[in-house]
């Protein structure tokens, strides 16, 4: 492996793979693996717009489909497929590059973004890791071994994995975008995306003095003086330079196969050290900090709202009625001294009271409650979605419960991490569901 490794950093130049020119750009893009997870008529959508095409949709698993009967079949002809795009010429190689993206969605700005690959050996998901490159939620072990699965075999890795970066100066992306909108690099895809994705562009970097000085101002966000001023820090921390905004399970997952394929004797240069993903400013105008809400399916709505006070006691409590919406939860008295969670169900809609010293978060307080109960009623599932329309649609069908939660300000991301560790899974969402990364841009890993 000859790219060049900013090893201070963590950074890899990677060879780039991405379609031959000709390839409708427009049916090759199709969204993170992890969306749309209960709505199975958006994954067929995609089928249907992709069928017959040169596709990402052919070399990926959507997780809707992770327990069907049939997975271990799709994961065969996915690994086929790689194989085949690798060895006809479908995917084309941009050695020694980094792909600077500029998307554009109907209800964002443009978000800008570059897409690199980062060291693993300097990621630790684990709980108190104080590793360079960090987990922003709690990483759940038992969602490790499906995906882990699917890249065992598999010739390439397509990254839907975000990385962001705390860059109030606007040092690192910025300047890069500014000499692309000079006309200074190839254009190397401008389309429209399938299903509401809204538009994106990409531009190939190969110039090593512009990798140079990205990664030099990268090196300096990782200063210790600058993490500790930046932070107002009077504690003795490990600097956090890249903290995972979108994708902390599959870069787990390409954790934990680095770890096996180093465990079998691979040297330290395999290309399953690193893995692509895209990098953002926090700070980024295109960069919407949305809330993920909970929906609970084969539940009995009353139980679970009676069994409140028996796992908090006398710190929650649940009130039905009213339109069980934010504005309503939001006027309440309780707000302040209470997390005041709106639901919807069948039965009706509701909010639900914890006190604020359970947790110092809303998602973590009913996230405790939420295991527990699952625990305890195995047969009631739980799914995280995005967008209050989509929630209540599902949450007052039959036998379902829709739970709302209050969206997290992105300024505080990184000192909440730097502090409290990981937060409660599923805490944030980086926008819409369609407004995810689109599966793109591709490299080799074997």
């Amino acid at each position: 492996m000859s790219n060049k490794i900013y090893e201070n950093i963590g950074l890899m130049i990677p060879d780039i793979l991405l379609p031959k020119k000709g390839t409708d750009m427009s049916k090759w893009a199709t969204v993170a693996c992890d969306q749309f997870t209960s709505q199975p008529d958006y994954w067929e959508e995609t089928e249907r717009c992709t069928n017959g095409a040169t596709s990402t949709y052919n070399l990926m698993l959507p997780e809707i489909y992770l327990n069907c009967d049939d997975a271990d079949d799709r994961i065969a002809n996915i690994n086929k497929t790689m194989t085949s795009y690798l060895k006809d010429g479908i995917l084309t190689k941009h050695e020694s590059s980094m792909i600077l993206l500029e998307r554009t969605t109907p209800i964002s700005p443009v978000r800008t973004g570059i897409v690199v690959a980062l060291d693993l050996e300097k990621y630790d998901f684990r709980k108190g890791s104080d590793s360079l490159i960090r987990a922003t939620e709690g990483t759940v072990i038992e969602r490790i071994p499906p995906r882990m699965k699917i890249r065992k075999n598999a010739d390439i890795e397509m990254p839907h994995i975000m990385i962001l970066i705390d860059d109030p100066g606007r040092t690192v992306v910025e300047p890069i975008a500014k000499k692309a909108k000079s006309g200074s690099f190839e254009c190397v895809y401008d389309f429209d995306m399938i299903q509401n994705g809204g538009h994106i562009k990409g531009y190939k970097i190969s110039d090593e003095s512009v990798c140079d000085n990205m990664a030099d101002a990268l090196a300096k966000l990782a200063s210790k003086e600058v993490f500790t001023k930046k932070y107002d820090l009077t504690e003795d921390l490990a600097p956090l330079l890249f903290a995972v905004g979108d994708g902390n399970h599959s870069l787990a997952s390409a954790k934990c196969h680095w770890d096996e394929v180093k465990a079998s004797g691979a040297n330290m240069d395999h290309p399953a050290r690193f893995a692509l993903c895209e990098i953002v400013n926090v700070h980024d105008s295109g960069i919407l900090f949305e809330p993920i809400h909970r929906v609970l399916f084969g539940i009995d709505v009353e139980l679970f709202t009676d069994s409140l006070t028996e796992y908090f006691g006398d710190k929650a409590t649940c009130v039905y009625g009213g339109a069980g919406t934010f504005e309503e939860a939001y006027t309440s008295e309780e707000f302040g001294k209470f997390h005041v969670i709106p639901f919807c169900s069948p039965k009706g809609n509701g909010i639900i009271y914890i006190d604020s010293s359970v947790h110092t978060l809303a998602v973590g307080a009913i996230q405790m409650y939420i295991d527990d109960y699952l625990t305890k009623n195995p047969s009631v599932t739980v799914d995280y979605v995005h967008g209050d329309d989509v929630t209540r649609t599902l949450g007052i069908s039959e036998n379902n419960m829709g739970i709302l939660l209050p969206k997290m300000d992105k300024n505080d991301l990184f000192l909440t991490v730097i502090k409290n560790g990981s937060l409660p899974r599923k805490t944030f969402s980086m926008g819409e569901a369609f407004e995810k990364r689109y599966y793109i841009e591709c490299r080799e890993i074997r």
